[in-house]
């Protein structure tokens, strides 16, 4: 079976080559570009299965990039993992709410990065296999976890990625409590390095989606969250 497609993005050739060399000693076929122009043009020629993508971009930055491949239907399943010296907690959330599946920081370990790139490429395929699964159906509130599409009275919501698997994560067991570290293990695996106040903020996004449908998603004090019925 043919390797994944791997679209690199960063400035510093040197990461670049270091990044591009261990990816294809792991079998993917890896195309590199140092700048967010390159890299939309690049996605527009032949969307990759996966952009790793540094945010201090000349030009165009890592979030506006992902902005625009998460906000367009034609690259909005595109899995993206931020690779950047930007760890603040701030910045991690600005990623996971622009629709990264990932966040490594500088410096990193090439073996970690393949592992979670890996990991990233394995749900997706799990995701795409699950096309003939129940819609799950609260009033007007419909999740299609195939489709990964949520519609409220048949309109299109649109939701991140981190957001949508949340919703369905605590959708598929109502009325279960969650901690948030089960939410972060349940949506991105059990290494995904991501804070608790992360989880707190896509809920709170996920909620205003929502609309009145948000009121179903429960804080359950000192613990987390679960999908309350009624």
């Amino acid at each position: 079976m043919s390797k994944e497609k791997i679209l690199v993005v960063d400035d510093e050739e040197d990461i670049l080559e270091l990044v591009r060399f261990n990816l294809a000693r792991e079998g993917y076929h890896v195309t590199c570009v140092q700048n967010g122009e390159d890299a939309l043009r690049q996605i527009r020629d032949s969307a990759p299965d996966l952009v790793v993508l540094d945010l201090m971009l000349p030009g165009i930055d890592g979030l506006e990039v992902a902005r625009k491949l998460k906000s367009d239907p034609e690259t909005s399943h595109i899995p993206i993992v931020m690779l950047t010296a930007k760890g603040e907690e701030a910045d991690i959330v600005v990623g996971l709410e622009m629709g990264a599946d990932d966040y490594v920081t500088k410096p990193f370990s090439p073996r970690v990065l393949a592992a979670r790139i890996k990991a990233v490429l394995r749900r997706k395929r799990e995701g795409q296999g699950t096309a003939d699964q129940q819609t799950i159906t609260v009033g007007e509130l419909a999740i299609h976890p195939g489709r990964h599409e949520l519609t409220i009275a048949g309109q299109p919501v649109r939701l991140t990625r981190s957001e949508f698997q949340i919703l369905l994560c605590l959708a598929r067991r109502p009325g279960w409590v969650f901690t948030r570290y089960q939410i972060v293990d349940a949506v991105h695996g059990e290494d995904y390095a991501v804070t608790e106040r992360s989880v707190d903020v896509q809920i709170a996004g996920l909620r205003k989606k929502l609309g009145a449908y948000g009121k179903y998603i429960e804080t359950v004090r000192g613990v987390g969250y679960r999908f309350k019925l009624g």
